[in-house]
């Protein structure tokens, strides 16, 4: 099967599409809900909250007092049994390497909605409250998918908006659709003292908002290096959640 991509006018074999591919694919017609607007594509902001980065750590989720950080979510009954088990396996790919732990909610006041709204999107960390993770079906139902949407709700922007990312890769300006040159923007992220990480599933493709077919991102030095997967958390994305929240793994 080929598709052609809306950011991109080149065919790209379904198969080799990694998870930001996939997002964008599902949501190339995405409009967004009152009072939300999107960030690089999947990234949901709010009125209330419109920053894109967590200044001082301010939007992770807390950790108990047994060592674990606890994320409460409810699923949409609109989801059917594969449906369930695709995301149920984003969330083990990130819980068993790292302290973080998906749960049932019960009472508690911060949770994640998880609906299959319209396209693949969550917000930056924890909003406070019932939080909507967009993953629409069939569009979005594939694990890796669902753990990059995960991992924007623990607090990671993409890899490529690292603040140190042009030691690493080269943004090639003159081919990204002029109406998304700010999804390309470097943020003020915390690196972690962590390599750059080419294979994150929080990378962008090759081609992510091309206008004309052309790359919009090459690895440096070596050009051919393959950018981001589809297949779940990486190594080192599951070392930056330990680093991040603190789990001493």
């Amino acid at each position: 099967v080929r598709l052609k991509r809306k950011y991109s006018e080149e065919y790209l074999d379904f198969d080799s599409m990694n998870a930001m591919d996939k997002i964008l694919e599902a949501n190339r017609r995405l409009r967004s809900p009152r009072g939300i607007s999107f960030r690089e594509g999947d990234i949901a902001t709010s009125y209330i909250r419109s920053a894109i980065t967590c200044p001082g750590n301010a939007c992770l989720w807390p950790k108990s007092v047994d060592g674990f950080v606890y994320i409460p979510f409810i699923m949409s009954p609109l989801y059917d049994d594969m449906d369930r088990i695709t995301i149920e396996t984003g969330m083990q790919d990130i819980s068993s390497g790292t302290c973080i732990k998906f749960v049932p909610r019960t009472h508690e006041a911060n949770f994640l909605d998880i609906q299959p709204r319209y396209g693949c999107w969550s917000f930056l960390g924890q909003t406070g409250g019932s939080q909507t993770l967009s993953l629409q079906t069939p569009g979005c139902m594939w694990s890796g998918v669902a753990a990059h949407e995960f991992m924007h709700a623990l607090g990671f922007v993409h890899e490529q908006s690292r603040s140190d990312r042009d030691h690493y890769v080269t943004i090639v300006w003159k081919n990204i659709m002029p109406d998304r040159i700010h999804n390309f923007r470097k943020q003020v992220t915390n690196n972690l003292n962590t390599p750059y990480d080419y294979s994150s599933v929080m990378h962008y493709g090759r081609y992510a908002f091309s206008e004309d077919g052309g790359p919009t991102i090459i690895p440096k030095p070596d050009p051919y290096i393959p950018i981001g997967q589809r297949d779940g958390p990486s190594v080192l994305d599951l070392h930056k959640i330990n680093m991040l929240y603190n789990c001493g793994m």
